[in-house]
């Protein structure tokens, strides 16, 4: 029995995903969460094999919580269920310890496949994902300038570009504000911007942020 637990920012998807996941006679869903941070007890309180999660949501949100979730359960495997489309998204995660990453508009059948070959300890590629990854092995200087930014630097862009301020994204990181200054000059430096509105405009124009 594969034991999942669930987190997304609406009930609605919860629901339908638990009714889904419960037609599957080898899937159990042991819990359900809304952020990150209750993703975070869901894993103390409950022995998960996949955690299917969201990656927007109020709070701390599923980008947040990846590094302590990998923490808490390192051999937990985490598939991203997502709006965003795989190629602004997937190859980050996946190097920042997502199992696999799938867009909300697959087939309920991807979903249950991804689950399944996760709870062997194995990766779930999409072909499109896949392509991605070969792209990039073949052709290494050609990356978009956000996919080198570290997982932490990606966090912050982020929140700076949907217009948080540098003292709230330290509380919602659990850094200091000095800590957070530090990797926004880093992150500039390396996407060759000089403003929040410049990192808004980058991040808008790369689908990162809607």
């Amino acid at each position: 029995m594969i034991k999942i637990g669930i987190v997304d920012d609406h009930k609605i998807v919860r629901a339908g995903l638990r009714q889904f996941l419960a037609d599957h006679v080898d899937l159990r869903v042991e819990g359900e969460a809304s952020n990150g941070r209750e993703a975070i007890d869901l894993i103390r309180e409950h022995d998960i094999d996949v955690l299917v999660m969201d990656l927007a949501m109020p709070g701390q949100s599923g980008l947040d919580a990846m590094s302590m979730l990998r923490a808490k359960a390192p051999d937990m495997g985490i598939l991203i269920l997502s709006g965003y489309p795989e190629e602004h998204y997937a190859i980050n995660l996946i190097r920042q310890g997502a199992s696999g990453y799938l867009n909300k508009d697959c087939k309920p059948a991807d979903i249950v496949e991804a689950i399944r070959v996760i709870a062997l300890g194995k990766r779930y590629l999409t072909p499109t994902v896949a392509e991605l990854l070969a792209q990039q092995l073949n052709r290494p200087g050609e990356r978009p300038a956000h996919e080198h930014l570290s997982e932490r630097e990606f966090q912050v862009f982020l929140k700076l570009a949907q217009g948080a301020n540098v003292g709230d994204i330290a509380e919602d990181l659990s850094l200091s504000v000095k800590t957070v200054s530090t990797y926004r000059t880093r992150l500039m430096e390396k996407l060759h911007l000089d403003s929040n509105s410049d990192l808004t405009y980058y991040a808008l124009k790369n689908n990162l942020i809607q």
